[in-house]
């Protein structure tokens, strides 16, 4: 009975985050110093800046832009990507231009959108938008070279409309593709959007971190990080996957 319970995807998931935090809090002990906080001060500090109201006013900030910034980004990069992969004369002329933004550091597109615009939202928006959206027409245009063009006549042939073919043609098989640019975009763009925020806002979870940093708090700084993955697992959880559950119902 209890290796069927260990079977279990979640049992799974909570034995290895209950082993993790075992294993903090025996370094926690082992080193006893100020610089690793056990994981009981962790969240006395993470329930005192929630029930201070200023973490969820800088979480908010942070996800507003991230909302923001993801959404321009994957919206235009899906778009780019499906035009990149359908017509080769333009992917091989842009091609040189993804190589080049997707080896620009991420650091440099943030000093410069600041230097030429200011230190203002939607520059710093800009910047991670420009970061992220060369991964997003790159995974998507993959996605649509390996599109079945005999579903794609036989669609023609059945006089399918436009929004037909995308729906039950197109779309089930970019799904996977899309996916990928969700989640690896979504890792993405909160990391870059903490330096954003660092560099040039005066709001937002990296502006805290870079505080913390400052007056060497490592618990808030793990109280705060410990409160942004949260919520982006619970994005995972309770928004992306049940959508990828739902797309996927046509496979067997």
């Amino acid at each position: 009975m209890f290796s069927r319970f260990l079977r279990h995807p979640q049992t799974l998931a909570a034995l290895s985050l209950l082993l993790l935090v075992a294993l903090w809090q025996l370094a926690a002990t082992l080193f006893h110093s100020n610089t690793l906080p056990t994981p009981i001060k962790v969240a006395t500090v993470l329930w005192q800046a929630i029930a201070s109201g200023e973490l969820p006013y800088h979480l908010g900030a942070t996800l507003l832009r991230l909302i923001s910034s993801f959404t321009i980004a994957m919206l235009l990069g899906c778009g780019i990507g499906v035009l990149l992969g359908r017509h080769k004369t333009l992917d091989a002329f842009f091609d040189n231009w993804l190589v080049i933004f997707l080896n620009v550091p991420a650091l440099v597109t943030i000093i410069l959108c600041y230097v030429w615009f200011g230190l203002i939202e939607w520059a710093a928006i800009l910047a991670v938008v420009i970061n992220k959206l060369p991964n997003v027409i790159v995974t998507i245009r993959e996605g649509t070279r390996t599109l079945n063009q005999d579903l794609l006549e036989m669609a023609q042939s059945y006089r399918f409309s436009r929004r037909k073919t995308f729906v039950h043609v197109i779309w089930p098989q970019l799904h996977p593709f899309v996916m990928a640019a969700t989640r690896s975009g979504l890792a993405l763009i909160w990391k870059i959007i903490l330096v954003v925020e660092l560099l040039g806002r005066s709001n937002g979870m990296g502006y805290q971190l870079h505080l913390f940093f400052q007056l060497f708090d490592v618990a808030s700084l793990l109280a705060y990080t410990v409160a942004f993955v949260a919520v982006i697992q619970l994005i995972e959880v309770l928004i992306l996957k049940p959508l990828d559950k739902k797309a996927q119902r046509w496979r067997r």
